[in-house]
């Protein structure tokens, strides 16, 4: 079965987060997580309303990306739309170091969330799939250089260090719904 035919199965079921089916989409920088959440934008948007959250747009800057302020951003999220509730998502300025826009989001039938830490048990109680990419490290961290510039090699290793954290203290590949090879 291809992946866009087993989420439209789960998408017959009862959702679990309110009205709202919940895609995240999970794995190491560089595996190609955005790329799929815009191809399943574009497969399952039509009879539905479809919205994406990229965690890239609400992580609390590069050193405290992966840690509670991001898991309490996503419960906030998930709360609001179990209740049917619109969202309001502060945005991250990566120019400025600083959380300076918002947005808001209103419930809807599918919600992709993708990004490093989408996946996390906090996400995992609202969603109907789940969705690992895997991907060698150094491989991802290639994807990533040529992407968006070899100045952000130090970082990018200290990313992978706290990636590397997260997922061993999350579980997140072993709770996964699907894991898909990325190479």
């Amino acid at each position: 079965m291809h992946l866009v035919g087993a989420i439209e199965d789960i998408l017959a079921t009862q959702p679990r987060c309110g009205a709202t089916h919940v895609i995240a989409i999970d794995g190491r920088a560089g595996s190609g997580k955005t790329t799929l959440a815009h191809e399943l934008f574009l497969a399952l948007t039509g009879e539905r309303t479809v919205h994406v959250i990229n965690l890239d747009a609400i992580y609390a800057g590069w050193e405290k990306a992966l840690g509670s302020s991001l898991t309490q951003a996503l419960h906030q999220i998930l709360d609001d739309f179990s209740q049917k509730k619109s969202t309001v998502v502060q945005q991250f300025n990566w120019a400025k170091e600083s959380f300076d826009t918002s947005q808001e989001i209103s419930p809807c039938a599918l919600l992709i969330i993708e990004g490093v830490g989408s996946g996390q048990e906090i996400v995992r109680e609202y969603a109907s799939a789940t969705i690992w990419l895997d991907i060698d490290p150094a491989v991802g961290l290639q994807r990533v250089l040529q992407r968006d510039g070899a100045g952000l090699s130090q970082r990018m290793h200290q990313w992978q260090i706290d990636e590397d954290s997260l997922f061993e203290s999350d579980k997140t590949r072993e709770n996964a719904d699907f894991v898909l090879s990325t190479i």
